[in-house]
């Protein structure tokens, strides 16, 4: 891929974040106007949800007529495998988000030529913006950040996933297993801006036995270009499908992947 035709995807996803961001943050601030619906147990999907990815879409399609899209909320089109395809989660923690907590952010990715090319995850409450371009490194409100440098567990928190396709036994085994080796354990119900927190050194890693590619790959592009380590999480799922994670920083990646069960 053309850096010009990367640079004008990552400034194209940055402003349609924050616009989404804006729409998000509007039905946050009045949610008890939202219709909200049951998709499965601890799944959870709001009008706000559905109306914000359709900005999104809307505006990307809009602007880049033959990508592809891949959203939560809406679907896939145009998912051929030949072109470039955005990945969209458009309230990632909608749980957090329902109850009025500050832990949910937009996620877009762009992925081409079997790569994430762009990745920005916008959290609309904090006003932060994370984004990072493939080669071009990786940025906090527009500061370049670095994962942790740690070779030790016990050196900071680690993200730790639970959808609701992770049995309790794997979960008690992975918490088991991390506080075996002196660490402790960060969840507040966004994947995306866990691993957002992990590409700016916040935690030092992030584990999650499945997650739907929506809610990582833009993460796990600013977690590499960052300078961590990620599981080939595109080249084992696609950008449909779903599957275990692992990924940060370089010296305590096998520790982080030690931590799931086989």
């Amino acid at each position: 891929m053309r850096p010009d035709d990367r640079q004008a995807r990552l400034d194209a996803a940055i402003v349609v974040a924050r616009e989404a961001g804006d729409v998000a943050l509007g039905h946050f601030r009045h949610l008890d106007r939202l219709t909200i619906q049951t998709k499965g147990v601890q799944d959870l999907v709001s009008e706000a949800d559905r109306l914000t990815e359709v900005v999104i879409k809307d505006r990307l399609i809009a602007l880049f007529p033959g990508d592809a899209f891949v959203g939560e909320e809406t679907g896939a089109q145009g998912v051929d495998g030949t072109r470039g395809t955005w990945v969209v989660d458009p309230i990632d923690g909608t749980q957090p988000f329902l109850l009025g907590l500050p832990t949910w952010c937009v996620s877009i990715a762009y992925v081409a030529e079997g790569q994430t090319q762009v990745g920005v995850i916008y959290n609309p409450v904090t006003d932060d913006l994370y984004a990072a371009q493939l080669g071009g490194g990786a940025t906090l409100n527009g500061t370049p950040m670095r994962v942790r440098e740690t070779t030790t567990l016990s050196d900071g928190l680690t993200g730790m996933g639970c959808s609701s396709r992770t049995t309790p036994d794997d979960i008690g085994l992975i918490a088991h297993r991390l506080r075996a080796a002196g660490g402790m354990y960060h969840r507040h119900g966004s994947g995306a801006l866990t691993l957002a927190y992990v590409a700016a050194g916040q935690l030092i890693g992030y584990v999650e036995m499945f997650i739907n590619a929506w809610d990582c790959l833009a993460g796990l592009l600013l977690i590499e270009e960052a300078g961590g380590c990620t599981s080939p999480f595109l080249a084992d799922n696609g950008v449909t499908g779903g599957g275990r994670i692992v990924a940060g920083a370089p010296g305590v990646f096998d520790q982080l992947t030690a931590l799931l069960p086989d």
